[in-house]
């Protein structure tokens, strides 16, 4: 399987569906800039992607300003619930918080806001916010095709959205909650009509409509009638911060990622751990190789766990986690023959429902972003006729007092969502990201060793057989899982060192969807998009 990479020397967009990739692309041809198209694009993901992203979810941008020759982060992650105590919970008899349903609800989407944030402080000014969410207003109300992906998470999810009467009606053929009725086919067109009426708030009230206005309310007074937490001081106390990226320097690159509460430091240690490892000469398909990634990412994540959580609740130390003498450390234990790791590794359960795209306009404008619901199709519960899904990111927090990550009132959760960029010189030189909860690092990491280590383009990087290794789409066992392409006898060989190894498919899903724009020094822009998903980079 190959994607063709597109080039040019104007602008690139790169998406996780094909729909959203052309919005992006419109909104450039007529004059918006990156920060445009990103909104634009993240408005359509949330129609034409519903189970990977929408308007009750979280997203992160990394935006880098050619004027000001800056890179800025923007978290948009939302806090928990005032009432969202771990008392609440465990007097219900709960040990770990609910996966699905209003009370997985528990923390305030932060997408809407980021999008309103990200345009006004860096939009080009030459569109109005009305016309970046006109397409997704579009899809919504005439429908779209269902993607391939689309449909896989439905046959998968089928009991689920069954089960709410919103999702039921939209994904089945037959309106009548009834055992009876039977999926919409791939293909099939879906329309959403409450989603359209939110999105046309949206567009006419702008954050306010969300956050403050009438379609807060809606959504406020079907949480609270069917048992959820979230009210509308919750709502109405919701900003998205400014932050300064984190960044380490691997083999002469700046790789930039958020902090905090986002995971994207553990890739910056796995980076400055390989740093001092001459992989080159590791031959990319042996298992020598997958080996080496496992330990690295055993380390990093397991430091990760001790201490990521909100950074306003639980100081975590930066300094010493990506320091050189830190990594020097972790490094002589991975390659000390008598301290292997290849035994197993309690990582804690995630989901990854999660799209991630990139833009770089012609002014040199460049924003890589990431939405999510955190599982797929969220906590699959819609709040009332709004159409919304909401995240079950709040699902993610721990009960135990002692845990960085506990539940506390206003906090926000360990995040998974981690935009990538690198830096040469101090430009932008790639954009990179994917869905994939623990894959997420695991996968970025693949695509700059890819690139960096072993030559590769982007698109080359990206369709480079993968690895993911915990506990990934909800899995309750650490695994090392590998893809079933060029391994030879790798995975026996892995197996024989303690590694508990599964082989997967070609293409699997479980390796999630990247998304990548490469920017040579003579201004070349390269666009690739993941096979395993239903996308496609656009260059004009």
């Amino acid at each position: 399987m190959r994607n063709v990479m597109p080039q040019s020397y104007r602008f690139m967009v790169t998406t996780p569906h094909y729909l959203a990739s052309q919005v992006g692309s419109s909104i450039l041809q007529h004059g918006g800039n990156a920060v445009d198209a990103a909104v634009a694009i993240g408005a359509a993901l949330a129609v034409v992607y519903p189970h990977m992203t929408g308007l009750g979810g979280d997203s992160f941008f990394m935006i880098y300003s050619a004027k000001q020759n800056k890179v800025a982060g923007l978290n948009g992650s939302g806090r928990a619930a005032a009432a969202a105590h771990p008392d609440l919970f465990r007097q219900q008899g709960f040990t770990r918080l609910p996966d699905r349903g209003v009370q997985s609800a528990l923390t305030v989407p932060g997408t809407v806001d980021a999008w309103w944030e990200a345009w006004s402080a860096y939009g080009g000014g030459k569109l109005a916010w009305a016309d970046l969410l006109a397409p997704a207003l579009r899809y919504a109300e005439e429908g779209v095709p269902i993607s391939r992906n689309v449909h896989a998470w439905m046959v998968r999810d089928e009991a689920l959205l069954r089960a709410d009467p919103v999702l039921h009606a939209l994904y089945f053929d037959s309106a009548a909650a009834s055992s009876s009725s039977v999926l919409k086919r791939e293909g099939a067109k879906l329309a959403q009509p409450m989603l359209a009426e939110s999105l046309r708030a949206i567009m006419e009230g702008g954050r306010d409509a969300f956050y403050t206005g009438g379609l807060m309310q809606a959504m406020v007074g079907a949480i609270r009638e069917d048992g959820g937490y979230l009210t509308e001081q919750d709502f109405a106390a919701h900003r998205s911060e400014w932050v300064e990226p984190l960044a380490v320097t691997y083999r002469g690159l700046r790789i930039c990622q958020m902090p905090p509460n986002s995971q994207g430091f553990a890739l910056l240690m796995m980076l400055n751990m390989l740093d001092r490892i001459e992989l080159a000469r590791i031959p990319r398909h042996s298992a020598a190789f997958y080996h080496l990634m496992a330990e690295v990412v055993k380390r990093a994540f397991r430091l990760r766990d001790l201490h990521l959580t909100d950074p306003a609740f639980h100081a975590i130390p930066l300094d010493r986690l990506l320091s050189g003498d830190l990594a020097e450390e972790l490094v002589r234990d991975i390659l000390s023959p008598t301290a292997a790791q290849s035994d197993g590794y309690a990582s804690p359960p995630s989901g990854q429902d999660t799209s991630y795209a990139a833009v770089v306009d012609e002014e040199g404008n460049a924003v890589s972003f990431i939405q999510s619901l955190y599982y797929d199709f969220g906590s699959a519960y819609v709040a009332g006729e709004t159409g919304i899904i909401l995240q079950n990111r709040g699902s993610y927090f721990s009960l135990d007092d002692g845990h960085p990550n506990v539940l506390a009132p206003g906090k926000r959760t360990f995040h998974t969502l981690m935009p990538g960029m690198a830096l040469k010189e101090g430009k932008p030189c790639l954009l990179m990201g994917t869905q994939g909860g623990e894959g997420q690092p695991q996968t970025q990491l693949s695509i700059l060793t890819g690139i960096v280590d072993y030559g590769c383009t982007i698109q080359e990087a990206i369709s480079l057989p993968r690895w993911v290794y915990g506990r990934t789409w909800g899995e309750d066992s650490d695994k090392l899982r590998l893809e079933n392409r060029q391994l030879g006898d790798a995975a026996e060989r892995l197996k024989r060192s303690g590694h508990q190894v599964e082989v997967v498919e070609e293409w699997d899903g479980i390796m999630g969807q990247a998304q990548g724009i490469r920017i040579s020094d003579d201004g070349l822009l390269s666009g690739a998009a993941d096979p395993r998903g239903d996308g496609s980079a656009i260059g004009g």
